[in-house]
């Protein structure tokens, strides 16, 4: 936990200074303007890579955990396509890549925010699906088990630390809130 406190201090301490370049200059208004400021035209390229693989990588993560994640609680799912048997996690993988395509494709981040409704109304349906489980359907709690799986420590503290890697996004929601 405390290495967790440390990323999101890390996290918010770099958005302060995202923002206080971004107030210094006016015509600063994405990412790329604060990379040419920082490193000029000869760090330029080699910030660009970094930059493009990280968000590439984040994106791939989340397919796959997602994909993972309804693998998990969905294992029989198998469809054809062309011919193609797809089936497993890849069958998952791809329709959230699916879902998810048409929120890359929106021009104005205030229109996300109704997408980013949902998510919290999706949240809520859960937690009343859990509600609903064990108040009227006799699920109860009082099963012994392992309280600690510690080979999945290292997993789920990445994908908690994953969170707070999105710093590449801060200049577009701010300048995007400021409108």
């Amino acid at each position: 936990m405390i290495l967790l406190l440390v990323i999101a201090c890390a996290t918010f301490y770099a958005s302060i200074l995202i923002k206080r370049c971004m107030d210094f200059d006016p015509t600063i208004t994405s990412y790329p303007d604060i990379r040419d400021r920082a490193f000029g035209t000869s760090g330029r390229i080699l910030v660009s890579i970094f930059m493009t693989l990280e968000l590439y990588l984040v994106a791939t993560g989340f397919l796959i955990l997602a994909g993972d994640n309804l693998h998990n609680l969905l294992a029989d799912v198998d469809f054809e396509f062309w011919g193609l048997g797809i089936g497993g996690k890849q069958s998952f993988v791809l329709i959230v890549a699916l879902v998810i395509l048409p929120t890359v494709l929106l021009k104005s981040m205030s229109i996300l925010a109704y997408v980013l409704a949902s998510a919290v109304l999706a949240s809520l349906v859960i937690i009343g699906s859990i509600f609903w489980a064990t108040t009227y359907d006799g699920i109860d709690f009082h099963k012994s088990g392992v309280v600690v799986n510690w080979g999945g420590i290292p997993t789920s503290f990445s994908l908690y630390a994953l969170c707070y890697y999105d710093h590449l996004v801060f200049p577009t929601l701010y300048t995007s809130m400021n409108k």
